[in-house]
């Protein structure tokens, strides 16, 4: 039998599917700091409650309403441990891993574990649809 041996095939396939992973992992620390990507409709502003919010999980965000009116979106990763957050209710984002608080309107550390404020995330407001801004 001519020709490359089975084993190299199959390292050779191996290694390339582990870069493959590997690259679909990426990315590190800064990606923290990047709007998420898709377009289309993220919410209805009638299904964000005054005072409350919804966590998109899928789409990476958590949208509040902190005021009549008035729509901000944070990253939904907790900024202490990476857990998504699990509710908005009585203008405070809860993290359910630890615990730690965010203020709905500015994503401000209301209380720890987390030391560091969610990130903003930009969005647009047109009418009645709420999308990535």
């Amino acid at each position: 039998m001519s020709g490359v041996a089975r084993r190299t095939v199959v390292a050779a396939a191996g290694s390339a599917g582990l870069a493959a992973a590997l690259a679909a992992c990426g990315g590190g620390a800064d990606d923290k700091n990047t709007a998420p990507e898709g377009g289309g409709t993220l919410a209805r502003t009638g299904d964000i409650p005054v005072g409350g919010g919804k966590v998109l999980a899928d789409k990476g965000v958590v949208i509040t309403q902190p005021k009549a009116g008035e729509f901000k979106a944070f990253s939904s990763k907790c900024t202490h441990a990476g857990c998504a957050v699990g509710s908005v209710q009585d203008g405070v984002i809860v993290c359910p891993c630890h615990q730690s608080k965010f203020d709905a309107s500015d994503g401000s550390v209301k209380s720890g574990p987390a030391t560091s404020s969610l990130p903003p995330t930009p969005i647009q407001v047109v009418g009645e649809e709420i999308s990535f801004g």
